[in-house]
């Protein structure tokens, strides 16, 4: 079958005929919407629709702080550290692989840190001679043998002057058995330490028997039961207003050591060691008078 072709002027014309009837209808279709909206107004303005808004932008990302540098070592810790693993590796060295050449290498090493250390004995002994704060020697109990001599004299006044003092409302409890020969040897201690320093000495029997220099011995009334006294001679100090009894010490023991061992319980440390050794010191219901 043969087609039939338009010349080229008619196909021009039908082209463009085409174009405009799509423009009338783009036209005619905006008109329409035109007099649609026409209820609107002439000045109007709509806020776009949402996913038309402007959105506020993103907060930028938080960078981490960069953490703070560490202060570099002081070049003497870092020689100390140095010094230190040298002397580990060569000792280790030297048990692992004993040549003589690495115990010679160990041992010249450990005399120069030997060497170093007396160094520094010296210099902190000279600094202690020119701080009296720091020297250990005028701390607590003196070394030398003419000041302690005076030390232990002021001690003894400073102790029987405030064991005197505690003698006012404190007794001791002195628990003996008229056949142990260790209570008869602590009686004369205990009878001398009650005349020099004025605090009563209340001797209890456990066996009921008597004992020289206390011709008031009582008989235990079941007060060594609860104190669980299983050996004597004992000492115990005592407070009869509040029934505070606490444990002085077991077996013969020397005035120095009762002088001593009463000021330490007796001391402003007492209530501290209390509360740590709970045990040690009890309260019971005692007569005014000693039992």
């Amino acid at each position: 079958m043969k087609r039939f072709a338009f010349p080229i002027p008619v196909r021009l014309a039908l082209a463009l005929a085409s174009m405009l009837g799509a423009s009338a209808a783009s036209a005619q279709d905006a008109a329409a919407r035109y007099w649609s909206d026409r209820w609107r107004g002439w000045h109007f303005y709509e806020d776009p629709m949402p996913e038309e808004r402007e959105r506020p932008p993103l907060p930028d990302k938080e960078v981490p702080a960069a953490p703070p540098a560490l202060p570099a070592k002081a070049p003497e810790l870092v020689e100390f550290e140095r010094l230190q693993k040298t002397l580990e590796d060569t000792r280790n060295i030297a048990i692992m692989r004993p040549t003589e050449a690495n115990v010679r290498r160990y041992m010249e090493l450990e005399s120069q840190v030997v060497a170093r250390a007396s160094y520094f004995a010296d210099v902190a002994q000279r600094v202690a001679w020119a701080t009296p704060a720091l020297d250990p020697t005028l701390q607590g109990r003196p070394v030398n043998a003419k000041a302690l001599e005076v030390f232990e004299q002021t001690e003894l006044v400073d102790r029987s002057r405030s064991i005197a003092e505690l003698g006012k409302d404190h007794v001791l409890f002195f628990f003996y058995r008229s056949d142990c020969p260790y209570c008869h040897a602590f009686a004369p201690t205990l009878a001398a330490f009650q005349a020099r320093h004025g605090i009563q000495v209340v001797a209890i029997s456990v066996d009921g028997g008597p004992m020289p220099g206390f011709p008031n011995a009582r008989a235990d009334n079941g007060i060594a039961t609860t104190l669980k006294v299983t050996q004597v001679p004992a000492v115990f100090l005592a407070q009869p207003f509040t029934g505070k009894i606490t444990p002085i010490g077991f077996g013969v023991l020397s005035e120095s050591q009762l002088l001593e061992r009463i000021a330490v319980v007796s001391g402003p440390q007492g209530p501290q060691a209390e509360a740590m050794l709970p045990g040690t010191t009890q309260r019971l219901a005692l007569p005014q008078e000693a039992p």
